[in-house]
């Protein structure tokens, strides 16, 4: 019986494997720093296995286990990077040896996004980037005069198509592989 418990804890987590890969690389930006949190956020989550209850929100509570690791990682990090210093020369406090990244990467991969978006059909765009920018389905349905579930389809058929446009990002990020 406990056995069969502890199976069904582990498929359970593993059925959230992908999600949580992409949530760690969503808060890290790194993909080593995400594969870390993800290991992290396993080992807790196993370790404290006996604390969670069954027939709950596993996905949240795995979810939050990684958000909380996460948060207490940086907090450590920011800690080890402040120094005090006690000279008259105070311009060196809190300077630590980080350097700001080049954003050309990022700027590439926002235009290859908004090329994809440009290119996607009218309606699947409109509808796509309301819901992007906020609105609900159903407002979204008022505005265009058509049913929600088409507000739905059209939404979905957006996000599969850029998804397949820019697959080459999941390669890329580690996030296509099962």
């Amino acid at each position: 019986m406990v056995k069969q418990m502890e199976n069904s804890f582990t498929d359970q987590v593993a059925a959230h494997a992908l999600a949580l890969k992409g949530y760690a690389l969503f808060l890290t930006q790194n993909r080593d720093d995400a594969h870390d949190l993800l290991q992290e956020t396993y080992l807790k989550a196993f370790s404290n296995r006996e604390r969670f209850a069954p027939d709950t929100n596993i996905k949240g509570w795995l979810y939050t286990i990684m958000k909380n690791t996460f948060i207490n990682n940086y907090r450590r990090k920011v800690k080890r990077n402040t120094f005090s210093d006690h000279t008259e020369q105070d311009y060196y406090i809190n300077q630590s040896s980080q350097h700001i990244p080049n954003q050309a990467e990022s700027k590439m991969v926002m235009e290859d996004l908004n090329a994809a978006i440009a290119v996607l059909p009218f309606e699947l765009r409109e509808a796509f980037m309301l819901n992007f920018r906020g609105h609900k389905y159903q407002d979204i349905a008022d505005q265009f005069g058509i049913p929600i579930g088409t507000v739905k389809t059209r939404i979905h058929l957006a996000r599969k198509a850029l998804k397949r446009k820019l697959s080459v990002y999941g390669d890329l990020y580690g996030l296509n592989a099962a």
